[in-house]
C-alpha cells in the first residue's frame, strides 16, 4: 500500500518532488485499476501544490460526496453526470491543505447495500464490502494513501477489514457530513481509509486541525474484549483473528480482560434499523417520490418498508440511543477498560459479488457515535481484521491503542 507519511517524507527530504509523489500514484492506478475497479472518475490533469503539508498527496472521495471538479453521481443512474458547484468542506479542507483530489471511488447507490462492481484487490472473488468499497479497494490495492467514505451501518469499519486496510470512523459530527448524501442525520459520518493507523492519525489530525490526536500514546491501553452476544457468532476465522490481537496486546504489555455490555445496548443495537430507515426515505424522498423506478432493488424495498415506522416508535429509539450513548463511557470505566477490542465484520469477506457483507459488527456503534478503528490481522489468505473502539470524543485514545495492537500484531 501506499503510505501517506512516506510519501510526504520522502517529499521533505528531497528524494520525492510533489509531481513525482502523484506521478507514483497514477502509475498504480494504471497497474491495478483494470482488475479493481475501484474509481467512477479520474481528474486528467489536476493541480500539484507545492505548499501545504499534504502538497502532492492525492486522495480519493467517495461518490456520495460533493466535488466541485468532478461529477458526484449517488452510485446512481439519478444523478448521472451531475456536477456540485462546490466542494463539500471535507474535501475543500483537504485541498487547503494542498491533498490533489484525483479520483471519486465508488458508491453502492445513495451508500445502501445493493453492491457495486469494485473487486476485491486481496481477495479475488470475494466482496470489497460496502458502500465504501472504492475507498476501501483503492487503499487497499496501492492505488492511493488516503480516500475518504461514509458509515451509517458499518460503511467504513467492514469494508477496511474485507480489503485489509485502516478505517476509521471518528466520533459523530467530529468531521462535517455537509456535502455529503444524506440518508439519515442521527447516524451518517464521514471517515477515511489509509495504509497504516499512523497515516490515519495524521490525516485526521490535519482534516480537524487536532494535532493531540496523532499523538499516540505507546503506554498499553487497558482492553475490554468484547465477542457481542446480541448478535449472531462471528465466522471461526474472525474469532481466531480476534483471539490472536488480544493474545498479542497481551503479550506486549496490555491488560486485557473479557468485557459485556448492559441490556440497554442489546436494546440500542436492534433499534438501528428503525433510526436508519425512518431517517432514510425522508432523506431520499425526492428519489423515492420521482425515480422510484431506477432505484436498485434493495434500496427500493428498503424505502417502500420504511414509511410504515409509526413516528412513535421512531422517537422511542432514540431515546433510548440517548440514553446508550449517555452511558457507554461510565460502562467502560465502572469495567476497568479505556478501549474495546472486537470483530469489525462476522469474519472474511464473503464469496461472490452479490452482496456488502454483514453489518452486525457495526451498527451499535455507529449508533453510539464513538470512534472506531479497523486493524488489519497479518496472515495469509484473505484479509481480517480487529476493531478498536473508544468512549465519545476520545478518537486519540482510540488511534492510540489501534497502533498498539498494530504494533503487537507485527512482532
Amino acid at each position: 500500500m501506499l503510505s501517506l507519511l512516506s510519501l510526504r517524507a520522502g517529499i521533505e527530504a528531497g528524494t520525492l518532488t510533489q509531481a513525482g509523489a502523484l506521478a507514483l500514484v497514477r502509475e498504480a492506478i494504471a497497474a491495478r485499476e483494470p482488475d479493481v475497479g475501484a474509481l467512477v472518475s479520474l481528474d486528467p490533469d489536476p493541480v500539484v501544490p507545492t505548499k501545504g503539508p499534504l502538497a502532492g498527496i492525492a486522495f480519493g472521495v467517495k461518490d456520495v460526496i460533493d466535488t466541485a471538479d468532478l461529477p458526484t453521481q449517488m452510485g446512481s443512474a439519478v444523478y448521472a453526470g451531475w456536477r456540485p458547484r462546490a466542494d463539500a468542506p471535507a474535501v475543500a479542507r483537504l485541498r487547503a491543505l494542498g491533498g490533489v483530489a484525483l479520483a471519486k471511488t465508488t458508491t453502492t447507490a445513495f451508500a445502501f447495500m445493493d453492491p457495486t462492481e469494485t473487486r476485491n484487490p486481496n481477495a479475488p472473488g470475494r466482496t470489497p464490502g460496502g458502500s465504501s468499497a472504492g475507498s476501501a479497494a483503492a487503499v487497499a490495492a496501492g492505488m492511493l494513501p488516503l480516500a475518504l467514505g461514509t458509515q451509517t451501518g458499518g460503511s467504513v469499519i467492514r469494508p477496511a477489514a474485507f480489503c485489509g486496510a485502516v478505517g476509521v470512523k471518528p466520533s459523530f459530527r467530529l468531521l462535517p457530513t455537509v456535502g455529503m448524501k444524506c440518508f439519515s442525520w442521527t447516524l451518517d459520518t464521514l471517515g477515511l481509509f489509509t495504509a497504516s493507523v499512523a497515516d490515519a492519525a495524521h490525516a485526521l489530525a490535519l482534516l480537524t486541525d487536532r494535532p493531540d490526536i496523532e499523538r499516540l500514546d505507546d503506554a498499553p491501553p487497558r482492553i475490554g474484549l468484547l465477542v457481542p452476544d446480541f448478535c449472531p457468532s462471528p465466522d471461526p476465522d474472525g474469532l481466531a483473528a480476534l483471539r490472536r490481537a488480544a493474545e498479542a496486546a497481551e503479550a506486549f504489555g496490555a491488560p486485557v480482560r473479557d468485557l459485556s455490555l448492559p441490556s440497554l445496548y442489546r436494546e440500542a443495537f436492534g433499534l438501528h434499523g428503525t433510526i436508519q430507515d425512518f431517517e432514510g426515505i425522508r432523506a431520499l424522498a425526492w428519489e423515492h417520490t420521482h425515480h422510484r423506478a431506477a432505484l436498485p432493488p434493495l434500496l427500493r424495498a428498503q424505502l417502500d418498508a420504511a414509511g410504515t415506522i409509526p413516528v412513535a416508535a421512531y422517537d422511542a429509539a432514540r431515546r433510548v440511543v440517548r440514553a446508550a450513548r449517555r452511558d457507554f463511557r461510565t460502562v467502560l470505566k465502572d469495567e476497568g477498560v479505556d478501549v474495546v477490542l472486537t470483530l469489525p465484520a462476522p469474519g472474511v469477506a464473503p464469496h461472490g459479488y452479490g452482496s456488502t457483507g454483514d453489518s452486525r459488527f457495526n451498527r451499535l456503534w455507529t449508533l453510539l457515535g464513538v470512534p472506531c478503528v479497523t486493524v488489519p490481522v497479518p496472515g495469509d489468505g484473505p484479509p481480517l481484521g480487529v476493531q478498536m473502539v473508544a468512549p465519545f470524543g476520545e478518537d486519540a485514545h482510540a488511534l492510540a491503542a489501534a497502533a498498539f495492537v498494530e504494533r503487537a500484531l507485527s512482532r
